[in-house]
């Protein structure tokens, strides 16, 4: 994976890059991961070039459609449809989601103030040490992840799109 650029952003966004990219390096098994916040916009993403690379030597896509907003819109997604859930069966808040699918994994998780984890898994990721370092990545990330770092983290994406565009 290559390192996102963090030049010109403040300590704490570098830190949350960092962070993000300590968590797809160490746990084996993670295709893609977007950090999202609470209105659905993408904040911090894994590099979308390492899905297409891991799908082109499986033979097959690897994931939602190889981007890290397709990833951001399912997690917003089952983000919310949990969270109308618990509301509805009166279980309290949503800490995490996980689906288990034939050819691959999905989790979620609660952040802070709306703003969640997603992981897009292959099929032979071990579940529960995904489970464990993502709880680490929320642990060290929830407390710092303050309105003004989201909308820092989202201006950073939305420079990157623009150059990217170009």
């Amino acid at each position: 994976m290559t390192a996102p650029s963090t030049y010109g952003l403040s300590n704490e966004a570098r830190n949350l890059h960092w962070l993000l990219t300590n968590l797809v390096e160490e746990v084996p098994g993670l295709l893609s991961v977007a950090v999202v916040s609470s209105d659905g916009l993408l904040l911090l993403s894994s590099d979308p070039g390492r899905v297409a690379e891991a799908g082109a030597e499986q033979g097959r896509r690897s994931g939602p459609r190889g981007s890290s907003a397709d990833l951001a819109t399912i997690v917003s997604g089952i983000g919310s449809l949990t969270v109308g859930a618990a509301k509805l069966m009166d279980v309290g808040g949503v800490k995490q989601t996980m689906v288990a699918m034939e050819e691959g994994s999905l989790f979620v998780m609660s952040i802070s103030d709306g703003s969640l984890l997603g992981v897009h898994g292959s099929a032979d990721c071990d579940m529960s040490v995904v489970a464990y370092h993502m709880a680490l990545f929320v642990g060290r990330a929830g407390h710092v992840l303050t309105p003004e770092l989201r909308s820092e983290l989202r201006q950073s994406i939305e420079a990157k799109s623009m150059e990217s565009a170009q």
